[in-house]
Protein backbone atom coordinates (compact mmCIF):
# COMPACT_ATOMS: atom_id res chain seq x y z
CA UNK A 1 0.00 0.00 0.00
CA UNK A 2 1.54 3.60 -1.02
CA UNK A 3 2.00 6.19 1.65
CA UNK A 4 -1.06 7.85 0.19
CA UNK A 5 -3.12 5.51 0.72
CA UNK A 6 -1.62 4.99 4.67
CA UNK A 7 -1.86 8.69 4.96
CA UNK A 8 -5.48 8.91 3.68
CA UNK A 9 -6.52 6.16 6.04
CA UNK A 10 -5.42 7.73 8.70
CA UNK A 11 -7.18 11.09 7.42
CA UNK A 12 -10.37 8.70 7.51
CA UNK A 13 -9.81 7.43 11.14
CA UNK A 14 -9.02 10.66 12.47
CA UNK A 15 -12.84 11.88 10.91
CA UNK A 16 -14.53 9.19 12.17
CA UNK A 17 -13.36 9.50 15.85
CA UNK A 18 -14.47 13.53 15.64
CA UNK A 19 -17.76 12.64 14.06
CA UNK A 20 -18.66 10.19 16.99
CA UNK A 21 -17.39 12.99 19.48
CA UNK A 22 -20.17 15.36 17.90
CA UNK A 23 -22.44 13.11 17.72
CA UNK A 24 -21.87 12.58 21.05
CA UNK A 25 -21.78 16.32 22.29
CA UNK A 26 -25.74 16.81 20.21
CA UNK A 27 -27.25 14.19 22.39
CA UNK A 28 -25.38 14.78 25.67
CA UNK A 29 -26.66 18.38 25.16
CA UNK A 30 -29.74 17.87 24.49
CA UNK A 31 -30.37 15.31 27.38
CA UNK A 32 -28.53 18.09 29.20
CA UNK A 33 -31.15 20.91 28.04
CA UNK A 34 -34.42 19.29 28.91
CA UNK A 35 -32.65 18.06 32.20
CA UNK A 36 -31.85 21.66 32.67
CA UNK A 37 -35.66 22.96 31.72
CA UNK A 38 -37.12 20.49 34.73
CA UNK A 39 -35.66 22.22 37.39
CA UNK A 40 -34.83 25.28 36.51
CA UNK A 41 -36.45 27.70 33.76
CA UNK A 42 -36.79 26.34 29.95
CA UNK A 43 -33.22 26.25 28.43
CA UNK A 44 -33.70 28.42 25.13
CA UNK A 45 -34.08 27.09 22.02
CA UNK A 46 -31.79 29.26 20.53
CA UNK A 47 -29.04 27.90 23.04
CA UNK A 48 -29.98 24.68 21.41
CA UNK A 49 -29.53 25.84 17.81
CA UNK A 50 -26.32 27.50 18.31
CA UNK A 51 -25.21 24.23 19.79
CA UNK A 52 -26.34 22.24 16.68
CA UNK A 53 -24.74 25.23 14.26
CA UNK A 54 -21.47 25.01 16.48
CA UNK A 55 -21.21 20.95 16.14
CA UNK A 56 -22.16 20.96 12.41
CA UNK A 57 -19.45 23.66 11.65
CA UNK A 58 -16.71 21.27 13.53
CA UNK A 59 -18.18 18.35 12.42
CA UNK A 60 -17.88 19.39 8.30
CA UNK A 61 -14.30 20.51 7.86
CA UNK A 62 -13.36 16.84 9.17
CA UNK A 63 -16.04 14.59 7.14
CA UNK A 64 -17.49 14.34 4.21
CA UNK A 65 -16.97 16.05 0.60
CA UNK A 66 -15.35 19.35 2.28
CA UNK A 67 -13.01 17.29 4.28
CA UNK A 68 -12.01 14.62 1.63
CA UNK A 69 -11.29 18.31 -0.77
CA UNK A 70 -8.95 20.02 1.86
CA UNK A 71 -6.86 16.76 2.17
CA UNK A 72 -6.00 18.17 -1.59
CA UNK A 73 -7.49 21.57 -1.92
CA UNK A 74 -5.69 25.01 0.51
CA UNK A 75 -8.31 26.79 -0.03
CA UNK A 76 -10.59 23.97 0.93
CA UNK A 77 -8.84 23.51 3.96
CA UNK A 78 -8.61 27.06 4.77
CA UNK A 79 -12.74 27.30 4.70
CA UNK A 80 -11.91 24.53 6.98
CA UNK A 81 -10.00 26.62 9.30
CA UNK A 82 -12.76 29.27 9.30
CA UNK A 83 -15.07 26.66 10.23
CA UNK A 84 -13.23 25.03 13.07
CA UNK A 85 -11.14 27.65 14.51
CA UNK A 86 -14.06 30.53 14.66
CA UNK A 87 -17.32 29.94 13.25
CA UNK A 88 -17.89 26.94 15.42
CA UNK A 89 -16.20 28.49 19.18
CA UNK A 90 -18.80 31.07 18.12
CA UNK A 91 -21.74 28.89 18.10
CA UNK A 92 -20.65 26.66 21.02
CA UNK A 93 -19.99 29.79 23.47
CA UNK A 94 -23.43 31.71 22.33
CA UNK A 95 -24.47 28.16 23.69
CA UNK A 96 -23.13 29.06 26.83
CA UNK A 97 -22.55 24.64 27.43
CA UNK A 98 -20.32 25.76 30.88
CA UNK A 99 -23.92 27.27 32.09
CA UNK A 100 -25.96 24.17 31.31
CA UNK A 101 -23.23 21.56 32.76
CA UNK A 102 -23.16 23.30 36.20
CA UNK A 103 -27.17 23.21 35.97
CA UNK A 104 -27.05 19.43 35.39
CA UNK A 105 -24.02 17.67 36.50
CA UNK A 106 -24.29 16.05 39.50
CA UNK A 107 -23.64 18.41 42.83
CA UNK A 108 -19.79 16.57 43.51
CA UNK A 109 -19.29 16.90 39.51
CA UNK A 110 -20.75 20.39 39.76
CA UNK A 111 -18.62 21.49 42.41
CA UNK A 112 -15.47 20.20 40.46
CA UNK A 113 -15.74 22.21 37.65
CA UNK A 114 -16.71 25.11 39.35
CA UNK A 115 -13.18 24.66 41.27
CA UNK A 116 -11.26 23.58 37.83
CA UNK A 117 -12.91 26.92 36.18
CA UNK A 118 -11.76 29.15 39.68
CA UNK A 119 -8.41 27.31 39.82
CA UNK A 120 -4.68 29.35 38.93
CA UNK A 121 -3.89 27.83 35.79
CA UNK A 122 -7.12 27.98 34.26
CA UNK A 123 -7.15 31.69 35.10
CA UNK A 124 -4.10 31.90 33.56
CA UNK A 125 -4.73 29.96 30.22
CA UNK A 126 -7.89 32.28 29.95
CA UNK A 127 -6.89 34.90 30.11
CA UNK A 128 -7.36 36.79 26.65
CA UNK A 129 -3.63 37.90 25.89
CA UNK A 130 -3.04 34.40 27.01
CA UNK A 131 -5.68 32.43 25.03
CA UNK A 132 -4.74 34.73 21.96
CA UNK A 133 -1.14 33.26 22.09
CA UNK A 134 -2.38 29.29 22.34
CA UNK A 135 -5.13 30.36 19.38
CA UNK A 136 -3.12 32.65 16.92
CA UNK A 137 0.52 31.26 17.88
CA UNK A 138 -0.83 27.52 17.01
CA UNK A 139 -1.71 28.64 13.52
CA UNK A 140 1.52 30.22 13.53
CA UNK A 141 3.29 26.70 14.09
CA UNK A 142 1.05 25.05 11.50
CA UNK A 143 1.86 27.31 8.88
CA UNK A 144 5.17 28.51 9.14
CA UNK A 145 6.56 25.14 10.32
CA UNK A 146 6.47 21.03 8.86
CA UNK A 147 3.80 20.78 10.71
CA UNK A 148 0.74 21.38 8.54
CA UNK A 149 2.53 18.70 6.02
CA UNK A 150 3.25 16.00 8.95
CA UNK A 151 -0.58 15.95 10.33
CA UNK A 152 -1.44 14.70 6.73
CA UNK A 153 0.76 11.71 8.14
CA UNK A 154 0.05 11.23 10.91
CA UNK A 155 -3.52 10.32 12.25
CA UNK A 156 -2.51 10.96 15.75
CA UNK A 157 -0.94 14.15 15.00
CA UNK A 158 -3.90 15.31 12.80
CA UNK A 159 -6.47 14.63 15.69
CA UNK A 160 -4.07 16.94 17.69
CA UNK A 161 -3.98 19.79 15.57
CA UNK A 162 -7.54 19.79 14.68
CA UNK A 163 -8.83 19.67 18.27
CA UNK A 164 -6.19 22.29 19.18
CA UNK A 165 -7.95 24.82 16.56
CA UNK A 166 -11.04 24.01 18.24
CA UNK A 167 -10.01 24.15 21.59
CA UNK A 168 -7.89 27.43 21.86
CA UNK A 169 -10.79 29.07 19.27
CA UNK A 170 -13.09 28.19 21.79
CA UNK A 171 -10.82 29.61 24.52
CA UNK A 172 -10.25 32.86 22.97
CA UNK A 173 -14.02 33.50 22.03
CA UNK A 174 -15.47 33.16 25.60
CA UNK A 175 -12.12 34.61 26.97
CA UNK A 176 -13.86 38.04 24.93
CA UNK A 177 -17.42 37.91 25.07
CA UNK A 178 -18.94 36.68 28.58
CA UNK A 179 -22.11 34.53 27.61
CA UNK A 180 -21.22 31.43 30.50
CA UNK A 181 -20.89 33.70 33.66
CA UNK A 182 -16.38 34.07 33.95
CA UNK A 183 -14.80 32.73 37.15
CA UNK A 184 -12.22 35.43 36.59
CA UNK A 185 -13.89 38.78 34.76
CA UNK A 186 -11.53 41.19 32.92
CA UNK A 187 -12.46 44.65 32.17
CA UNK A 188 -13.75 45.63 28.51
CA UNK A 189 -10.59 47.81 27.62
CA UNK A 190 -8.63 44.84 28.52
CA UNK A 191 -9.80 42.67 26.15
CA UNK A 192 -10.87 44.83 23.29
CA UNK A 193 -6.87 45.42 23.33
CA UNK A 194 -6.33 41.75 23.10
CA UNK A 195 -8.85 41.12 20.50
CA UNK A 196 -7.77 43.98 17.99
CA UNK A 197 -3.85 42.67 19.00
CA UNK A 198 -5.38 39.01 18.04
CA UNK A 199 -7.14 40.12 15.08
CA UNK A 200 -3.91 42.10 13.90
CA UNK A 201 -1.67 39.11 14.04
CA UNK A 202 -4.33 37.01 12.51
CA UNK A 203 -4.21 39.48 9.28
CA UNK A 204 -0.51 39.61 9.28
CA UNK A 205 -0.20 35.79 9.09
CA UNK A 206 -2.78 35.98 6.19
CA UNK A 207 -0.24 38.41 4.53
CA UNK A 208 2.81 36.20 5.43
CA UNK A 209 0.86 33.29 3.62
CA UNK A 210 -0.10 35.33 0.37
CA UNK A 211 3.61 36.14 -0.25
CA UNK A 212 4.93 32.91 0.59
CA UNK A 213 3.44 29.49 -0.87
CA UNK A 214 3.69 26.38 0.93
CA UNK A 215 5.87 23.23 0.02
CA UNK A 216 3.70 20.94 -2.11
CA UNK A 217 0.98 23.42 -2.71
CA UNK A 218 0.31 25.67 -5.53
CA UNK A 219 1.06 29.48 -5.39
CA UNK A 220 -2.63 30.46 -6.66
CA UNK A 221 -4.01 28.40 -3.78
CA UNK A 222 -2.14 29.23 -1.27
CA UNK A 223 -3.36 33.14 -2.62
CA UNK A 224 -6.97 32.23 -2.51
CA UNK A 225 -6.59 30.77 0.87
CA UNK A 226 -4.73 33.72 2.44
CA UNK A 227 -7.38 36.19 1.12
CA UNK A 228 -10.15 33.50 2.43
CA UNK A 229 -8.41 33.67 5.79
CA UNK A 230 -7.91 37.41 5.62
CA UNK A 231 -11.37 38.58 4.69
CA UNK A 232 -13.32 35.92 6.42
CA UNK A 233 -11.77 36.12 9.41
CA UNK A 234 -12.49 39.61 9.58
CA UNK A 235 -16.04 38.86 8.97
CA UNK A 236 -16.39 36.63 11.84
CA UNK A 237 -14.06 38.59 14.12
CA UNK A 238 -16.81 41.55 13.45
CA UNK A 239 -19.79 39.53 14.78
CA UNK A 240 -17.46 38.70 17.64
CA UNK A 241 -17.42 42.41 18.10
CA UNK A 242 -20.66 43.69 17.85
CA UNK A 243 -21.45 41.28 20.50
CA UNK A 244 -18.81 42.38 22.48
CA UNK A 245 -20.00 46.12 22.20
CA UNK A 246 -23.27 45.25 22.57
CA UNK A 247 -22.42 43.74 26.03
CA UNK A 248 -20.06 46.88 26.70
CA UNK A 249 -23.19 49.39 26.49
CA UNK A 250 -25.45 47.15 28.46
CA UNK A 251 -22.87 47.32 31.41
CA UNK A 252 -22.01 50.58 30.99
CA UNK A 253 -26.05 51.63 30.74
CA UNK A 254 -27.90 48.83 31.90
CA UNK A 255 -31.99 48.66 31.61
CA UNK A 256 -32.76 50.08 34.65
CA UNK A 257 -30.77 53.15 34.11
CA UNK A 258 -31.69 54.02 31.06
CA UNK A 259 -35.34 53.81 32.85
CA UNK A 260 -35.12 55.70 35.17
CA UNK A 261 -33.57 58.47 32.80
CA UNK A 262 -36.87 57.91 30.83
CA UNK A 263 -38.58 58.89 34.44
CA UNK A 264 -36.71 61.72 35.25
CA UNK A 265 -36.95 63.17 31.32
CA UNK A 266 -40.80 62.84 31.60
CA UNK A 267 -41.58 64.17 34.97
CA UNK A 268 -39.12 67.20 34.13
CA UNK A 269 -41.74 67.88 31.52
CA UNK A 270 -44.88 68.05 33.75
Amino acid sequence: MSNEHLAHGSYVNSNFILILLGLSALIFYLYAAKKSSRTFRKWPVARVIYWFLGIFCAVLPIAGPLAHLAYMNFTAHMLGHLLLGMMAPLFIALAAPVTLGLRTLPLQSSRRLARILRSLPFRIVSDPFAASALNIGGLYILYTTDLFSSMHHSSVLFLFVHLHIFSAGYLFTTSIIYIDKPSHRTSFVYRSIAFVSSMAAHGMLSKYLYANSLDGISAVQVEIGAKLMYYGGDAIDMVILVIFFSQWLKAVHPRHAVITIQRELINSKK
